[in-house]
């Protein structure tokens, strides 16, 4: 008896329709064929001691199994569920009746239960396109996958709620979620704020410039001096992420396999903080199956590197790419995959190896040598890309007692929803244009222009600096985004001259001056 179950295949943010053919005959064999990797050739064990432990007996028979297409590679432990019921199926204790209806997927632990898998919500994007009448999912994946409209989402627990499905044994009602409503509720919760820094108002409106225009930024500072506070603190100042975001940002943490439990939507922009001694492939993704790395968990949010000068070299010029093309292709010998990485970069770093170069209140220890050496390790390129640099020095503690709680982020928010508005209805003939992190050279030119005075001081500036003409670039972009919070039309002459200040690392005497 020949029966088909339908479940897919996952690369990159992409799903393809995987189509299992199962025929039974006399025998006693086991075949399995179309690019199968280990996971899936030991199901069957999984699947034989399943049926074991739910109460049916494994057939004793000739199974030759197809996973159609067959030049596609199947990987991971998701196709457990569709081959048990359409080896159950061929063995006549399932009816076939409603296998062309639902695609399935999920993994089966030795006692029957659905365990979660990896990629729910792209599977079920995919069976909707397929026009699927609907989709079974372990318990765990339903309220991912449930996102996606128009199709039908059962969360199971175990093989027997699935076998009394299909036989209709059973009455099973489909998971509905009001999305928005989760979505839009949650979207203001943050346990960070911004009233909880105290001092340090050049550096908070750093962050509030950067914010406005999606601005990479970096930060330079002795041990103490609050950056990684401050950084944490960034996602509760960006603007809120909109649906069509939400969803592409959820669709990344799903393949990777990052979404906890529960989770439909994502509701907040990520903030991911990967430790210095990550390696290339954790940091760009890929591996055997190609996984997104940081750079796409950063998709739509934060990626902070903190101690900056403590990663590799090799691992932060991997950087430079998505930085400037906000999409990273991954090519392996055997697949070629495309995520998105539209991120803003935060990066925190002290002034040398003890930290307290330049600080007034304690002695650094480090030669000339030392000190150059470390701040080398951040290349020119990597620094052109980074649009914003603010030193940070610390807040002494008579101060820092006597001051009043900073402003709270809700409000410094709104400022930045404001300046993100007028961007998005200026950019709003250009495709793929958001805010003024992302605009072109040409944008730049039409966008961007400064009057002669404001010429006149970036010439300056660039001659004194010795500036490339990235720097020039960012240096309008910046200046944009300080009009923009002004809600000035105009590029004036104040807002190219806080834009230069944001340029430090530039200055060729930096290294030898106190912070």
């Amino acid at each position: 008896m020949l029966v088909k179950t339908f479940c897919a295949a996952v690369m990159g943010l992409e799903a393809t329709t995987i189509t299992i053919e199962v025929n039974m005959t006399r025998g006693v064999m086991f075949h399995l064929s179309g690019l199968a990797d280990t996971a899936v050739k030991e199901s069957y064990d999984r699947i034989r001691a399943a049926m074991s432990n739910i109460g049916f007996k494994p057939p004793t028979a000739d199974l030759t199994i197809n996973l159609s297409p067959a030049d596609i590679r199947k990987e991971g432990s998701s196709y457990d569920l569709p081959l048990a019921v359409g080896i159950l199926a061929a063995h006549g204790k399932v009816s076939d009746t409603m296998l062309s209806d639902y695609m399935m997927i999920g993994e089966l632990g030795l006692d029957g239960k659905l365990k979660p898998v990896s990629g729910a919500l792209p599977v079920a994007i995919r069976a909707r396109k397929e026009k699927f009448k609907g989709l079974i999912v372990p318990i765990e994946n339903v309220n991912e996958a449930a996102v996606v409209n128009n199709l039908e989402i059962y969360g199971m627990e175990n093989l027997s709620d699935v076998i009394s499905f299909m036989n209709g044994s059973e009455r099973y009602e489909p998971t509905a979620i009001d999305t928005r409503k989760e979505f839009y509720e949650r979207q203001y919760q943050f346990d960070l704020d911004f009233a909880d820094v105290r001092g340090q108002e050049s550096v908070k409106r750093a962050l509030e410039v950067a914010a406005a225009g999606g601005h990479n930024l970096i930060m330079i500072g002795s041990p103490g001096s609050g950056k990684s506070m401050m950084a944490k603190r960034l996602p509760s100042i960006l603007p809120p992420l909109s649906l069509a975001e939400s969803l592409e940002t959820t669709q990344i943490h799903s393949v990777a396999g990052k979404l906890s439990s529960g989770t439909s939507l994502i509701s907040q922009r990520p903030f991911r903080s990967p430790h210095h001694t990550v390696s290339q492939v954790a940091m760009t993704g890929g591996g055997n199956r190609a996984l997104p790395g940081e750079v796409s968990m950063a998709h739509n949010g934060v990626l902070f590197l903190d101690e900056l000068a403590e990663f590799s070299k090799s691992t932060l010029e991997v950087l430079r790419q998505p930085l400037e093309d906000r999409k990273i292709t991954i090519s392996r010998a055997k697949y070629t995959v495309e995520y998105p990485c539209s991120f803003m970069f935060v990066a925190s770093m002290n002034p040398c190896p003890c930290g307290y170069y330049g600080d007034p209140t304690h002695h650094c220890v480090c030669t000339p040598g030392q000190i150059t050496r470390y701040l080398s390790k951040i290349s020119g390129p990597l620094l052109d890309r980074i649009d914003i640099h603010c030193e940070v020095q610390a807040v002494p503690f008579a101060q820092l007692s006597q001051m009043q709680p900073g402003e709270p982020s809700a409000i410094i928010r709104e400022r930045v929803i404001k300046a993100r508005q007028i961007q998005e209805f200026r950019y709003r003939e250009f495709p793929g244009i958001y805010c003024n992190a992302q605009m072109t050279e040409r944008m730049i030119h039409q966008f961007a222009e400064p009057d002669t005075q404001s010429l006149d001081m970036l010439r300056m500036a660039m001659e004194r600096l010795s500036l490339s003409a990235r720097a020039y670039n960012r240096i309008l972009k910046v200046a944009r985004t300080i009009a923009d919070l002004e809600g000035v039309e105009q590029v004036q002459s104040n807002h190219i001259a806080e834009a230069i200040g944001y340029r430090s690392l530039d200055r060729g005497d930096w290294a030898e001056r106190s912070i």
